[in-house]
Order: C-alpha cells, then structure tokens, then sequence
C-alpha cells in the first residue's frame, strides 16, 4: 500500500500547501482524488514522486510510506525505481521526439524488458502503434495523452500517478482515456487518479477524496461520493433544481459543512 500519513509541505520555507493530508492508496485498486484548482492536487503528487525539490518544496511534517517503509526522503530516481511514476499534467511528451523514442525515454529503467512492454503499450494503446514513427508534437491532444500513459508504463510502475488525464479533451477522447485506465488497472497497475471530471474519475474509482485548500474534506467510497449532495452541486453541477452554474453552486454553506 501507498500511505500518506499527515503531509505538510511548504513551498520556499513560507507558504503552507498541505495542510495534514492523509490518504491511502489500497495495491490493485483505483483511488480518485478530487479538488478545484489550487486545492494541493498537484503538490501531493510532486510529494509522492520526489519532485519537490524541483519546485522549491519541502515536507516539514509526516511520511509517505510504501508497503509500510518509508520513502518521502527518496530522490525521484529511487522512487521511480521503487514502482511508483507519475505523469504530469500538461501530457509533456518530447515534441521533437517520435512515438517509438518517447517510448524508449520511459523504458530507461527496465531497458531489458523495452522490447516486451512495448509490445504490450502497443497492443493497449493500438493508435500509437500505428503512428510509431509519427513525430509526437504532430499527435492530437489525446494521443499525446495516451503516450504519456505508455511511457509510463514502459518502466512496469506498480503504482501510476495520473495528474489530470482527461484534461482538454473532448468528451469521446476522456471516454477513451476512462477505459484505458481501466484497462490498465486490470492489468495489474494501481492508479492514484487526480481529476477535476468527478464524474469520470469516481465511475471507476474505488474511493475518492476530496480536497480543498490543501486539507482533505471527504473521504468515502466512490458511490458514496457520486451520491453526496455537495458533491454532485459542487463537481457535477448539479443540486436539488437541477443543473446549476459553477459561480452559483461556490457557496458558503457548502465551504462551512466542508470545511468545519
């Protein structure tokens, strides 16, 4: 299991960014964690990841443990190398690169076994299989997405941090992507799913969290979640009316249940 147990991170010694998440990460399962811009998303999974340091970020309190040992004081590297990779929001795939070399990127690691696993993207991801040799920054949104996931696999992570997958994209492509991790889950590889698409994210999931700045607020099973009032108003849009906007359903009586 991957645990987060009471994480405070500070970013440039001053600004408090997490404020005591804990969260749990069950091995073989699909984990949701929910929450508006600026809430910690992307921080918890820079702390995850070991990439704090690179945006000037330090724990100041808590662990991160891995099967029960400790692992939050670990470079990037030992991290990787422990089963545990991240893809970035944003796709960040190597423009200039082809399909087939930004596979090759991911497999550094497990360079034995890039010939197997790329097979097995292939088969996973057929569309990329057909552009192999399609330079990357001429792919499509979603097929850059979708190489971001096979490059991650290439390395054979026991656990995949997918910062925003369905980002920009149109509805048919995040119905894609929501199949894909899936699929990939079934595969063998537990999923920590960082999401604003509620929606999507908690159809698959088995739990969800939710955060607001920098704290968790809920923690229930996905259902549960896909059920709850402020949820649903909150991340769907919709409340006891109907359909509602995002300006109107922003309100204090949901941030005061939330946040007390």
């Amino acid at each position: 299991m991957l645990a987060v147990k009471n994480l405070e991170v500070v970013y440039d010694d001053v600004i408090l960014v997490l404020r005591g998440i804990s969260i749990e990460v069950p091995e073989g399962k699909i984990v949701a964690l929910l929450g508006a811009n600026g809430a910690g998303k992307t921080t918890l999974l820079r702390a995850l990841s070991g990439l704090l340091g690179v945006h000037e970020g330090d724990i100041t309190k808590g662990e991160i443990t891995l099967d029960g040992k400790p692992i939050h004081r670990r470079s990037p590297a030992q991290i990787v190398g422990l089963g545990i990779k991240q893809v970035l929001e944003g796709r960040r795939v190597f423009a200039e690169f082809n399909v087939e070399e930004n596979l090759r990127v991911g497999a550094h690691t497990n360079a034995r076994a890039a010939k197997h696993n790329m097979e097995r993207v292939f088969a996973l991801f057929p569309v990329l299989k057909d552009r192999r040799k399609a330079t990357a920054g001429y792919l499509s949104g979603g097929e850059q997405q979708m190489l971001a996931m096979a490059r991650a696999l290439m390395s054979e992570p026991r656990y995949l941090l997918l910062d925003e997958p369905s980002l920009g994209l149109a509805p048919l492509l995040v119905q894609q992507i929501r199949d894909l991790i899936v699929e990939i889950n079934r595969a063998g590889t537990t999923v920590l799913l960082v999401e604003q698409n509620a929606n999507m994210a908690l159809s698959i999931a088995e739990r969800g969290y939710v955060m607001e700045t920098g704290k968790i607020v809920m923690d229930k099973p996905a259902a549960e979640l896909l059920d709850d009032e402020d949820v649903k108003e909150f991340y769907l849009g919709l409340g006891a009316e109907g359909e509602k906007s995002f300006r109107d359903v922003k309100h204090y009586k949901r941030r005061k249940r939330w946040l007390s």
